[in-house]
């Protein structure tokens, strides 16, 4: 029998896998298949077994998921996550994404890896701020003011430590305590090494083994005792990791030297000293335990560096703006702003949220968005962004996306997303690490029984220190580290230079593009129409006349080319007359009743569309201004062509620039666009390419993407209309401008903020940089366990009389992944 059923509560891979172990555990079930994007079960079974005994199975396990027959509407009641009274979000996720893009409500280990989970930033604690008394704590306010108990001036309120900062802070202390416990037995067993060993002429070395057991005790079950908390619960789920590794091999070393004093007959002779007490190795477990703390700090504080990207970021964002209140300028909280509020900047001001200048004009430090150095220039009716610089002038404007909706809320959110997504490439570290514990782990015995047959006297000892060293010095986190490391602080990177990435897949992608297909209007072109000319090809029709139509007709259009027409009537006076039934074309144009009469403005096809004629007369008229790359729209009344209207729209100045620098790079560049041929030809004449095709609907777009990637091509496209959002889903890599329209941008892996080919520029160097300093991370992580475990197995042993100590191991294992954070931390430094 095969019995489908609906899941909830999963979110990623992690989730799949698990609901399908223990389905698969239940009596009587033989296969169960798990769907993770439809949320869906197939299970097949001996026999009939109830819906119930499926859902008893998963609430055993924690009631993390739900199950029911399809059809079956159920919903199961969220915990209401806590609001975060600290720095970030109250979401957190694994450093090496074990779990997929999984996320966690609260701070801990990553059940798969035992690694300190990551919080994401937040933006609204930034934003506002609150008041609080210092006699009186429980009194908070939103505003300043007197407190109502005692009278006193309220204080600005703390903000809570972040999780980062406390794990940190935490781990700092319970360091400091295992050094200090850790120094004495180090020196204790340091000073076995010196003849006539003073201290024994103090107390006999039995009682010095006491005292470094006693020593041990605070570092063993309390600074470093989370280490076996992980060990433990790695080894009940069967994740192994590098916390099973230290668990074994320290608490191996640890019980063997505690049952060396209570039970010191049960040893042979080669592991006694001459004194007949039995070799302890307190030392090396607590040396090896505080090192490895030593490497979670360090680590620790690198993490903190690998997303500083986003703090910059949230430094931005102000807490206070002015608002025009009744005429009155009143200072106002980030979050009491509103929808169509206006505000004040003024001078050197952060503004507040994002918007359109409603009075003045200035010039606005944009750099820390778009990473273009020099100021704009901003006058009435243009946009304005959360976070950016005010210039020497005042200005009001008027709130027009707030809160969550802001570009630099977008940005932050974009970038902590991006950050916890995989690689394809981290598929190969994940393999290696499936195999990689029990590799060790047999690699270890194997150490131990070499060492018992071949090796040297006191082959015991010899075979016990080299197989604890082999454990302590394997590092599968430095390998699981090296991709997603270098993801979070490229992705940062990037949004600091105005290029968001959606994923990590984007990145590698990007770096493999071997063609690029570029639309023309607001990717190549400033995007910013002006009309040049209207003209008539019906003796009963005056230019004005013919312009009265188009602007009527293009007033219920948001298209940037309706946009500049209607700019241009309103400058010429002209008066609009009544429409109705508008409709837009896509790739074509638009048509609407304008007085009565059918009328339709567009290209050739649009013309084809509305069933009327373009004769040659007309062909050639339109021609002149086309070969001067202007585009040129026919206006037909009644089915008749009566008229046109010239456009023309600047090339960007970095266009040439950043095309040249593309080719260099061995990357094809195509226009495609639907202007005209001659359009087309010109302004690829101007960019000195040879590849265009003009004429171009959305359906043509999406056929050459796909010829292309069926020719073997790696294809990238730039574009920022709606026409082009379907090529933009079917290429490799969609990259959309950020002038362009919000399903361009939903439909694209990497975002423009400036939206300007330089940025496509930007946007492949940065790809090349992260892949090369991943294969760099990779290759470290590998070399250094590939030669590092044998080394400490005893290789060199025969050839140059040479032993890794388990201290040094540890020491090793630890600024391993230190290593490979900081050569991720490289990429902060890279100029795209």
């Amino acid at each position: 029998m095969r019995h489908k059923y609906h899941i909830q509560g999963m979110t990623c891979t992690g989730c799949s896998s698990h609901v399908e172990k223990i389905l698969s555990n239940v009596n009587g079930v033989s296969k169960v298949v798990v769907d993770l994007e439809k949320a869906e079960a197939s299970i097949e079974m001996e026999k009939n077994i109830p819906c119930g005994t499926f859902e008893d199975a998963l609430k055993n396990d924690g009631a993390l998921y739900s199950i029911h027959k399809p059809r079956e509407h159920r919903h199961k009641p969220v915990a209401k996550k806590e609001k975060s009274n600290g720095k970030g979000t109250g979401t957190f996720y694994c450093p090496m994404h074990c779990e997929g893009d999984k996320t966690y409500d609260k701070a801990g280990d990553c059940p798969v890896c035992g690694m300190d989970l990551i919080e994401e930033k937040n933006l609204s604690s930034n934003s506002s701020e609150q008041w609080t008394c210092p006699m009186h704590p429980e009194i908070v306010k939103d505003d300043a003011g007197a407190c109502p108990i005692c009278g006193m001036d309220l204080v600005p309120l703390q903000p809570d430590l972040s999780v980062e900062e406390k794990t940190y802070i935490n781990l700092l202390r319970k360091f400091w305590i295992a050094s200090i416990f850790t120094l004495p037995i180090f020196l204790i067993a340091l000073s076995e090494m010196i003849s006539n060993n003073p201290l024994y002429e103090i107390l006999e070395q039995k009682h010095w083994n006491w005292i470094q057991f006693s020593l041990s005790i605070p570092v063993v079950f309390y600074a470093t005792w989370m280490f076996f908390e992980r060990a433990y619960k790695s080894i009940k789920t069967w994740n192994l990791n590098m916390f099973t590794l230290i668990g074994i091999g320290a608490g191996v070393a640890w019980l063997f030297s505690v049952f060396g004093m209570f039970f010191p007959d049960i040893f042979p002779t080669q592991f006694k000293t001459e004194s007949g007490a039995v070799h302890v190795y307190f030392e090396a477990a607590t040396v090896i335990l505080t090192l490895v703390l030593l490497g979670q700090l360090l680590e620790a504080r690198a993490h903190s560096k690998t997303n500083s990207a986003v703090k910059e970021l949230l430094k931005l964002a102000p807490n206070k703006a002015i608002k025009l209140v009744d005429g009155e300028e009143v200072e106002v909280s980030i979050d009491k702003i509103e929808l169509g509020d206006t505000l004040k900047v003024k001078p050197g001001d952060k503004i507040p949220v994002d918007g359109s200048i409603s009075e003045g004009e200035t010039t606005i430090d944009e750099s820390m968005i778009t990473g273009e150095p020099i100021p704009v220039n901003k006058t009435i009716g243009d946009k304005v962004n959360s976070g950016t610089i005010n210039g020497n002038q005042s200005f009001l404007m008027k709130a027009e996306k707030v809160g969550r909706d802001t570009l630099l809320s977008q940005i932050i959110h974009m970038v902590n997303n991006a950050s916890r997504s995989r690689a394809p490439i981290q598929n190969l570290a994940d393999k290696v690490s499936g195999y990689f514990v029990p590799v060790v782990v047999i690699i270890a015995l194997l150490t131990f029984a070499v060492w018992t047959i071949w090796g040297p006297e006191p082959v015991y000892v010899f075979a016990f220190v080299n197989a604890i060293a082999v454990l302590i010095i394997a590092c599968p986190c430095a390998l699981g580290l090296a991709t997603p490391m270098s993801v979070m602080v490229g992705v940062g990177k990037g949004a600091q230079n105005g290029v968001l990435i959606k994923n990590a897949e984007a990145l590698e992608k990007l770096n493999k593009v071997n063609t690029l297909i570029i639309d023309k209007t607001g990717t190549i072109t400033e995007g910013k129409p002006t009309v040049e000319k209207a003209g008539s090809f019906d003796n009963g029709l005056s230019e004005s006349e013919v312009l009265q139509f188009i602007v009527s007709l293009n007033s219920n259009s948001e298209h940037p080319l309706a946009e500049a027409t209607v700019k241009y009537g309103k400058e010429q006076n002209t008066e609009i007359l009544k429409s109705e039934n508008f409709s837009s074309v896509t790739g074509k144009g638009v048509e609407a009743i304008v007085e009565g009469k059918k009328t339709a403005l567009g290209n050739p096809k649009m013309m084809e569309y509305a069933n009327a004629e373009i004769t040659s007369t007309m062909q050639e008229e339109a021609k002149k201004y086309q070969q001067q790359g202007k585009t040129v729209s026919y206006l037909s009344v009644d089915k008749t062509v009566v008229g046109y209207i010239v456009i023309g729209d600047k090339i960007k100045a970095t266009s040439a620039k950043a095309i040249a620098e593309l080719q260099k790079n061995g990357i094809d560049v195509i226009i495609l666009t639907g202007d005209n041929h001659d359009t087309a030809k010109a302004v690829a004449d101007e960019l000195h390419l040879a590849d265009f095709k003009a004429s171009m609907l959305p359906e043509d777009k999406m056929k050459e993407v796909e010829k292309l990637q069926q020719e073997g091509k790696v294809v990238a496209m730039a574009g920022d209309g709606i026409n082009d959002a379907p090529a933009l889903a079917k290429c490799d890599v969609g990259i959309a401008m950020g002038t362009g329209t919000d399903v361009a941008i939903e439909s694209a892996m990497i975002t423009l903020i400036k939206g300007d080919l330089q940025g496509i520029v930007k946007a492949y160097n940065l790809s090349h940089s992260v892949m090369t300093n991943i294969k760099q991370n990779l290759f470290f992580a590998l070399i250094y366990n590939t030669l590092g475990i044998p080394i400490a197995a005893g290789l060199l042993f025969p050839f140059f009389g040479i032993l890794l100590s388990p201290m040094i191991a540890a020491l090793a294992m630890s600024f391993s992944s230190v290593s490979v954070i900081a050569n991720a931390l490289r990429l902060k430094t890279i100029d795209i």
